[in-house]
């Protein structure tokens, strides 16, 4: 799925559930872990000079992505539909 890169349904094939559950549930999962209290408590944003150890200890990455923001840094960013457009998704 989102961090595997599995289909639905390799997933649903692998547990032996329907794709629609299989699809509930990831978005079950989606949802909680994107709305407060969860999202709140323990997301945190990385500050501008925070880069992941691995990156800026390594000295093949490090002169490449000493510039890098985003994923390749640790980077989260809370993106999510306005509230009417939920049912869509």
């Amino acid at each position: 799925m989102s961090v595997t890169g599995l289909t639905i349904g390799h997933v649903g094939e692998c547990f032996q559930w329907s794709n629609e559950i299989i699809s509930w549930y990831f978005h079950k999962m989606l949802f909680i872990s994107s709305s407060s209290p969860f999202y709140s408590t323990y997301i945190k944003m990385p500050g501008a000079g925070d880069v992941q150890p691995k990156i800026r200890g390594d000295k093949r990455f490090w002169p490449y992505f000493k510039d890098v923001i985003g994923a390749l840094d640790g980077s989260h960013i809370h993106a999510a539909p306005l509230l009417e457009d939920w049912v869509v998704y």
